[in-house]
């Protein structure tokens, strides 16, 4: 497995990028995907030192991260590895006590391939991505497009 990305719930990505882009000096961002197949935008950013950030806002009401945005729970939400294999990876978490939260599913910011996500026995989530060779492609800040 080869970290990602740690993934950050927030109900605006204009809103979330200000932050993070101020607090952490953020300053290249992947374009905004609405992936509408798994209800969320998306934007993933990065500074000098890493790592990388995504930020994921819901796609309408029944979003699977309203309810995150809601309770406020788990807007740290969840730490990403690229995997080779999904079967073989999702096995192995299986095998390490972690419970599958969703089924794979294509991800438009991976070029539609799979990502699955898993509660661990520490009781914080990780994503699975098939794509083990995948970069994002980042530009300055304000060449991003806003929602």
């Amino acid at each position: 497995m080869k970290f990602d990305h740690v993934g950050i719930v927030v109900e605006n990505i204009d809103q979330g990028r200000h932050f993070v882009a101020t607090a952490f000096g953020i300053e290249h961002w992947t374009k905004v995907f609405a992936d509408a197949g798994i209800g969320v935008y998306v934007q993933f950013g990065i500074g000098a030192d890493g790592p990388c950030y995504e930020l994921i806002a819901p796609l309408n009401a029944d979003s699977p991260v309203s309810g995150v945005l809601k309770d406020g729970h788990n807007i740290l939400n969840h730490v990403a590895y690229l995997v080779t294999d999904l079967g073989s990876a999702a096995t192995a978490m299986r095998s390490r006590g972690c419970f599958p939260i969703t089924d794979p599913q294509p991800a438009i910011a991976y070029e539609g391939n799979s990502v699955q996500f898993f509660l661990n026995p520490l009781r914080f989530i990780i994503e699975l991505i098939e794509a083990p060779e995948h970069r994002h492609s980042y530009v300055m800040s304000e060449q991003t497009n806003s929602l």
